[in-house]
């Protein structure tokens, strides 16, 4: 099979393309006869069978046997997608998704309803994934008592993240002082950047220790246990890995658990999406037919996905992954309809 540098004529595209949509609705091979009955073509079988093997030459079709029909290859997949519209989801589906997003108390909320909703829309795997700013500003912390010298730190930034963390300090601290805590970082603090805030903290900490009362006391306690710690980890949700099971993906055994073993691991996703949908920030929707290159068991598959950068600074990711046979038009189109709701609902 010799791979084409050369461009497609109109005629051959308007084939291809269609041999593409009907092995996408059918799993089986495509001879000339049926792509002979489509309306849009006004070909003969001869004259399709002819255009269909000057593409096999070009490495866009392969046969699998002889009698067989053709089936479309990574490159035929990669000249379609690039081909297929943004066509706006139906008004229910754009309504369900936007009052699912609404309905949600935090970003981290969001973020998992949104992987699923990529998955119940799309039958792929859903990605959504939160990359921290580097300049997150804080909205406000909450600090709550727990047994055993115990303390549950929320801290809430301005992006609609929330953080949860318990630590255990030295001493006991009553309510009443970790209310005043709480009221003193976000009297002083509130609408500054996390890394501004812990450092102006320790500033009052160390330059007034002459004066040190029991508020800076009590204060530095937290501040040595990383109250207002900047956390660059992403937050990521991924939801129907199960569906790839079912697929005929040509791996083997041992691929498809190592296929498994990377997208349970956190640091393989992210990596994923970084590699992947870095060039597509600002708005525009990647799309990449076989990701053999970031992972061997992962060259089947295709990855559709948006980079939302929110006012806040946060930036978004929004992704479908699944085979290099799926539905095209529905999984961009739902992967831009979840990243524009993401923006909006962040404005």
């Amino acid at each position: 099979m010799q791979l084409s540098g050369r461009e497609l004529t109109a005629r051959e595209r308007l084939i291809l393309h269609a041999v593409v949509r009907e092995y996408i609705e059918t799993g089986e091979p495509v001879g000339s006869r049926t792509v002979s009955r489509f309306q849009h073509l006004a070909l003969s079988p001869a004259s399709i069978r002819n255009v269909m093997a000057e593409l096999a030459e070009d490495g866009y079709l392969a046969q699998p046997h002889t009698s067989a029909g053709r089936i479309p290859t990574e490159q035929a997949y990669r000249d379609f997608a690039s081909a297929v519209p943004l066509q706006p989801l139906p008004a229910f589906e754009r309504d369900r998704i936007v009052s699912r997003l609404q309905a949600c108390d935090s970003l981290e909320d969001r973020v998992e309803v949104a992987s699923r909703m990529l998955t119940e829309l799309t039958r792929n795997v859903g990605i959504a994934a939160a990359m921290p700013a580097t300049s997150q500003e804080l909205e406000h912390i909450e600090l709550i008592g727990l047994s055993d010298r115990r303390v549950l730190m929320i801290v809430a930034t301005r992006d609609r993240m929330v953080r949860n963390r318990v630590v255990t300090l030295d001493r006991e601290m009553s309510p009443d002082d970790l209310t005043q805590l709480r009221n003193y970082v976000n009297i002083n603090f509130s609408g500054w950047t996390l890394e501004r805030a812990r450092a102006e903290m320790l500033r009052r900490i160390e330059t007034e220790r002459a004066m040190y009362d029991a508020v800076l006391e009590r204060l530095n306690l937290l501040y040595q246990k990383g109250l207002l710690q900047v956390d660059h980890d992403p937050q990521l949700a991924m939801d129907g890995a199960s569906w790839l099971v079912g697929l005929d993906l040509h791996l083997t055994r041992e691929h498809m658990r190592e296929l498994f073993r990377a997208l349970e691991e956190k640091r393989h996703v992210v990596a994923l999406l970084d590699r992947f949908l870095e060039p597509a920030a600002g708005g525009a929707l990647g799309i990449h037919v076989g990701l053999g290159e970031a992972h061997p068991a992962m060259g089947a598959l295709t990855l559709i996905g948006v980079t939302v950068n929110l006012p806040s600074g946060l930036r978004t990711r929004i992704a479908v992954l699944g085979p290099m046979r799926m539905h095209y038009e529905k999984a961009i189109a739902t992967v831009a309809q979840i990243g524009r709701a993401f923006e909006e609902l962040q404005a």
